[in-house]
């Protein structure tokens, strides 16, 4: 079938909208019709080539949309449904039997190998291939083909354009407090960056009924919108001592922190805000592949200090998708006040608005 599609073919480029034709679904797999598609960072850093990817491609990685057909050997999803599409996993590895599809072991080639498993792409730019099967879906466009593992069946109502961050974003910092770091009530936490991963992190802490929640972000409208979110407190980093700002709060220092700029000396922060046994949660991409972190290991045994690296929140889509959902709709979790709307025809304002801060999350309509 022909669809509209988004397409990257250079680095820092601006996406190119344009015509394509998508392969029917294979026997696995389910064709859907994308209401919504979130814009997220990590798009931006494969099309940017910080980790290669073939060009040209379709990204995207936050889909959600009503199903219109499914290949042969999917039995429990039908045409009509409605879905958030999330990340790929093998379901067969010692992680997906656990339940932590993102540290699957075939995670790389099943998100980032631009190609199905059998290194096929879906899409075709008359008889050209186009790099597809981008987080198993590659949803910057009208129709995407997902594997039935990361489609994930919701009942959406009217909220269906705004559900595809669920599937990356909003749950890596709900489940960055919620499962990775499990933050308990009455715990504190600092959360570093005030983008939709730190404010998904912050609502989180919030449900969770944790008693001093942190925000550190440089701009003043997303401090405000933490405050109103849920957070107890917020810094300004610019010119301050981030670490003793955060213990003139809190002189032992916080719980948890969860770090989602990727920059070291934000990071270095961070774990100085630890207090006793604390736990320092990474899940931000770093500016630069050979990002090192120095580390005090006397101080680290002495203090018991924890640092973990976060991928997808430690989701388990068919389960915490639908969780969060629930928290939205019972006022929770309110990730709405995160998203402003786009044509998907305005890929490229919709980057730059978010480059400079004018939204907090863009969802791009086809």
């Amino acid at each position: 079938m022909q669809i509209t599609a988004a397409v990257a073919t250079a680095p820092h480029s601006d996406f190119t909208i344009c015509p394509l034709n998508l392969d029917a679904p294979g026997p696995h797999e389910v064709l859907v019709r994308i209401a919504g598609v979130g814009l997220c960072h990590t798009d931006l850093v494969f099309r940017d080539q910080f980790i290669p990817f073939p060009l040209p491609a379709v990204l995207g990685h936050e889909g959600a949309g009503v199903v219109e057909a499914v290949g042969e050997h999917v039995t429990d999803i039908a045409p009509g449904d409605t879905v958030v599409l999330g990340f790929a996993s093998c379901g067969a590895c010692p992680r997906c039997t656990d339940h932590l599809p993102s540290y699957c072991r075939k995670f790389v080639p099943r998100n980032y190998a631009g190609a199905r498993p059998d290194g096929t792409s879906p899409l075709h730019d008359g008889a050209a291939p186009v790099a597809g099967a981008f987080f198993g879906q590659s949803s910057f466009a009208s129709h995407a083909i997902a594997d039935r593992r990361n489609v994930v069946k919701v009942e959406a109502g009217d909220d269906l354009v705004l559900l595809g961050p669920l599937g990356c974003g909003l749950q890596t910092g709900a489940g960055a407090v919620l499962r990775s770091m499990d933050c308990r009530a009455g715990s504190t936490i600092a959360v570093f960056g005030g983008g939709p991963v730190g404010l998904a992190g912050v609502m989180a802490a919030k449900y969770r009924g944790c008693s001093r929640i942190i925000l550190i972000e440089p701009l003043p409208a997303r401090r405000a919108l933490a405050l109103e979110l849920g957070a107890t407190d917020v810094i300004d980093p610019a010119g301050s001592d981030i670490a003793a700002a955060i213990r003139a709060i809190l002189p032992d220092g916080v719980d948890a922190a969860l770090e989602s700029s990727g920059r070291v000396e934000v990071v270095e922060a961070a774990l100085a805000s630890l207090s006793s046994h604390g736990i320092l949660g990474l899940v931000g991409v770093p500016p630069r592949a050979d990002s090192a972190l120095s580390i005090n290991l006397a101080g680290l045994i002495t203090h018991g200090h924890r640092i973990i690296g976060i991928v997808e929140g430690d989701s388990d889509l068919q389960s915490f998708i639908p969780e969060l959902v629930a928290l939205y709709r019972a006022g929770h979790f309110p990730f709405d006040r995160l998203i402003r709307r786009f044509p998907l025809a305005a890929i490229n304002e919709a980057v730059a608005a978010q480059h400079r801060g004018d939204c907090v999350k863009a969802v791009l309509i086809p």
